[in-house]
């Protein structure tokens, strides 16, 4: 017997505060990529995960500290972009897990 119940699935993604937006949008190699103005960004990153949760998707922000993110690329000898933003962000929330299951 198969169950039609679906899983939901799991979304992490980056997460900026406005306070530190400029100073990320500095060390950033792909910073052409993001809006302007924070609230651009805020706008466009809070319909996508609407859109995310309406599809059953649950989704963990992980906000990228200016000063932890550069020293997490510099250690891993990897470029600060989205690339990087992305597998900190995953990094993060496992840490938090296996902490939260000790």
């Amino acid at each position: 017997m198969t169950s039609d119940i679906k899983e939901p699935e799991l979304q992490v993604i980056s997460w900026y505060e406005k306070k530190d937006w400029t100073q990320l949008k500095s060390i950033l190699t792909d910073a052409d990529l993001l809006p302007e103005r924070y609230e651009d960004w805020l706008s466009m990153a809070e319909s996508a995960i609407k859109e995310m949760q309406n599809e059953n998707i649950i989704v963990v922000k992980v906000t990228i500290d200016p000063v932890l993110f550069p020293t997490w690329c510099k250690e891993r000898d990897k470029v600060p972009d989205a690339e990087a933003r992305t597998l900190f962000a995953i990094e993060t929330v496992q840490k938090q897990h296996f902490l939260n299951n000790m």
